[in-house]
């Protein structure tokens, strides 16, 4: 997977980034926890190491904490992008944080666990953040999708296929669908061929966004994120690498990589 990494991270250099003095022109930090299931840790040492091997030749700076304590104003200042890999602010004074971050024109990159929320979780900020979707239900035990693009127009996903086959993944679903609120821009979904996806768990039918936007912030949210095959697709890879850069591209502070 290393020399797959790598080849990513020259694409990704020369799509526009290049060497010189000025490096680095954004920093992303990541947050993660060694405390939560087995897959999602799995997923997080995969995805720090595969946005770490893009930094080659010092293109960004993409910094990790396992401390959620780190989500405060002072930390968050020097950050473009905030990544949450398999983790979400627990407590009061971490969620005024993260909203005030995101209020004030910060990015978010959140994965798969990062926008579990449910009818316990009491924060209806962050239920509008993601679109207004519970979660509903999952496909159990974990399974490769088909994958379709919603819209070929955007940064992100313009440069996929009509479709892809996604590795293995849990799949989350999400009631109402984060589709029917206006302020959501759904980039791509599950394939209805998928279904009925699962054998224990099983999600039967029904939109189930996959990637999307919410318009109101300078955010992505994908629902990849569990276990040690997210990155062996180099179709998905390059998505991954899109909502990314597309996040740091849309900084109110302007475009670095159009300087």
């Amino acid at each position: 997977m290393k020399l797959k990494n790598l080849f990513l991270a020259g694409l990704f250099l020369l799509a526009g980034l290049s060497v010189s003095a000025q490096f680095p022109r954004f920093k992303v930090l990541a947050f993660y926890s060694e405390h939560v299931e087995s897959a999602h840790v799995e997923f997080a040492e995969e995805a720090i190491q595969f946005f770490q091997e893009l930094t080659v030749g010092n293109g960004f700076v993409f910094d990790t904490t396992s401390n959620m304590s780190d989500l405060n104003a002072e930390k968050l200042k020097d950050y473009s992008v905030i990544m949450m890999l398999n983790d979400f602010p627990h407590s009061e004074k971490q969620r005024q944080a993260f909203r005030e971050y995101m209020e004030n024109g910060g990015g978010w990159y959140g994965f798969h666990v990062a926008a579990y929320n449910d009818r316990s979780t009491n924060w209806p900020w962050f239920l509008d953040f993601l679109g207004g979707g519970v979660f509903w239900r999952n496909n159990w035990p974990p399974m490769p999708a088909k994958v379709v693009v919603d819209n070929h127009n955007h940064p992100v996903t313009k440069s996929l296929p009509e479709a892809f086959m996604s590795p293995i993944n849990e799949w989350y679903q999400w009631k109402p669908s984060p589709r029917q609120n206006p302020d959501i821009e759904v980039l791509a979904s599950l394939s209805m061929d998928n279904y009925p996806l699962g054998l224990k768990d099983i999600i039967p039918d029904s939109d189930c966004p996959v990637v999307w936007t919410n318009k109101k912030y300078r955010m992505i949210y994908m629902n990849m994120g569990h276990g040690t095959r997210i990155f062996s697709d180099p179709t998905q890879n390059a998505l991954i690498i899109a909502g990314l850069r597309w996040v740091v591209a849309t900084d109110e502070k302007g475009n670095v990589f159009g300087k």
